[in-house]
């Protein structure tokens, strides 16, 4: 019997069975590079991983994401010599008929890297990331960190400390590369993690196309492939790039992604993502302009079916007076999938001038789809236009009326309002291959019904 004095404790079990268990990854994987910046960077890095918890539901960023079912404690990474060839048609040529100036296949192979001749003179650096931090320290070692700093989160310190594949590019002042540049990254295996880190930067005046892509093979859900990445873009004064990201992953893999750009006076970014695949999704995608006359486009393109989960967050930040940002973001949702997006435009105290817009559209197309749009601004200054919408909808009954009494099935009735919900989208990309990749993933999205 127990007292009516004496405590009772009753303990429970489920805070330990929601934690998450930490990797598997020995320190021993940090990159110690015999340049000081370089080894710096990774090690402390690494730090922050140990340091920082992992986030949760009570964090406001990712309250709609839940991540303890993933199997942190099982991944392992790839070890050199582990191979798997990609499909040849993520190889063709972005555009169609003609070679890229530049290329690099990564991943789950061994990377291999091209870049024109002609170019390579002009001072333009397109390779491996670990090569560059091999042969090209002093330049990398100034550059990582700048723009994404490794403590933000736990992945993203992950990404930091232990990111070997990826991308670096450097393009001198005033030097205009006209083909564009393509890199595929390329995953496969169960219970493997690919980190990859990619870092971009144009000084000033130089213009350049990039279109990255990120695939694996199909899977179902039963074994797990984890990704985590960091992506940094600097654009400098009266520089041009456009950005393209096409990312189809596997229904296998959780991705983690710490994305931003700062553009500098004049400086212009055409930022394209495209989302197709993938299990579960989080990503941040920020741009910061940073001095006057700064422009910048992120056109956002996400399909999603059976029990995806994907979470885009965006940041437009304004720093600085007279600058221009402009986000689409278009979604279309099948089965029980769900999307999420959080979007934010901030402006600055004293960014007068300042004209900002975003809006977020989902089309939904199945009863158990769910599309959470949640916009935002925090304006600081006086002298501004910033405008942001989103909505949730279904077909239009009225136009799939008129596509079948002129005699259309009703599948490739639906795909045709489909693609003309995406056509917005489709026309911010200036490269046909890449409209192509976008319009066979929804093809194929379809044809899954």
């Amino acid at each position: 019997m127990t007292n009516a004095n004496q405590s009772v404790v009753i303990k429970s079990s489920s805070r330990k069975r929601n934690e998450l268990a930490e990797f598997s990854f020995p320190q021993e994987m940090v990159n110690q590079s015999d340049h000081s910046q370089i080894r710096g960077y990774h090690q402390a890095a690494w730090e922050a991983y140990q340091r920082l918890p992992f986030p949760t539901l009570r964090d406001e960023p990712w309250r709609r994401t839940d991540i303890r079912g993933l199997a942190t404690d099982k991944f392992t990474i790839p070890e050199n010599g582990f191979r798997s060839d990609p499909p040849a048609r993520l190889l063709d040529p972005v555009i169609i008929g003609e070679e890229p100036s530049g290329r690099i296949v990564s991943g789950a192979l061994e990377a291999s890297c091209q870049l024109d001749e002609s170019l390579a003179q002009q001072g333009v650096i397109f390779t491996h990331f670990a090569l560059a931090e091999e042969k090209y320290p002093q330049l990398v070692g100034n550059l990582l960190g700048k723009i994404v700093a490794p403590d933000e989160d736990k992945f993203t310190a992950l990404a930091a400390a232990l990111g070997q594949d990826g991308v670096f590019l450097y393009v001198p002042k005033n030097v205009v590369i006209e083909q564009p540049l393509h890199s595929l990254y390329w995953g496969a295996g169960e219970d493997t993690a690919f980190i990859n880190h990619l870092l971009l930067w144009l000084e000033d005046g130089a213009s350049v196309t990039f279109v990255h892509e990120s695939s694996s093979a199909t899977s179902d859900d039963r074994s797990q492939v984890f990704h985590d990445g960091i992506v940094e873009i600097f654009v400098g004064q009266n520089a041009r790039l456009t950005f393209v990201e096409l990312q189809s992953w596997g229904r296998n893999v959780w991705s983690m992604t710490r994305e931003r750009a700062r553009v500098m006076g004049d400086g212009n970014l055409e930022w394209v993502f495209g989302a197709m695949g993938t299990h579960l999704t989080k990503n941040f995608s920020d741009i910061d302009l940073a001095e006057p006359g700064a422009m910048a486009r992120m056109s956002g393109f996400y399909f999603t079916n059976g029990n995806q989960h994907l979470d885009h967050d965006t940041q437009q930040n304004h720093l600085a007076e007279n600058t221009t940002s402009d986000l689409l973001y278009k979604g279309a949702l099948l089965d029980a999938s769900r999307s999420v997006w959080q979007g934010m435009i901030y402006v600055a105290p004293g960014a007068d001038g300042t004209d900002g817009y975003q809006a977020n559209r989902n089309l939904i197309l199945s009863k158990q789809a769910r599309a959470d749009s949640i916009p935002g601004l925090e304006i600081l200054a006086d002298d501004v236009r910033c405008t942001h919408g989103a909505t949730v909808g279904k077909i239009d009954e009225n136009e799939l009326f008129y596509l079948l009494s002129r005699g259309i099935p009703r599948k490739e009735a639906e795909q045709l309002i489909v693609m003309g919900f995406f056509a917005p989208i489709m026309a911010r990309i200036p490269i046909e291959g890449v409209q192509n990749r976008f319009k066979e993933a929804i093809t194929e999205k379809m044809a899954e019904r």
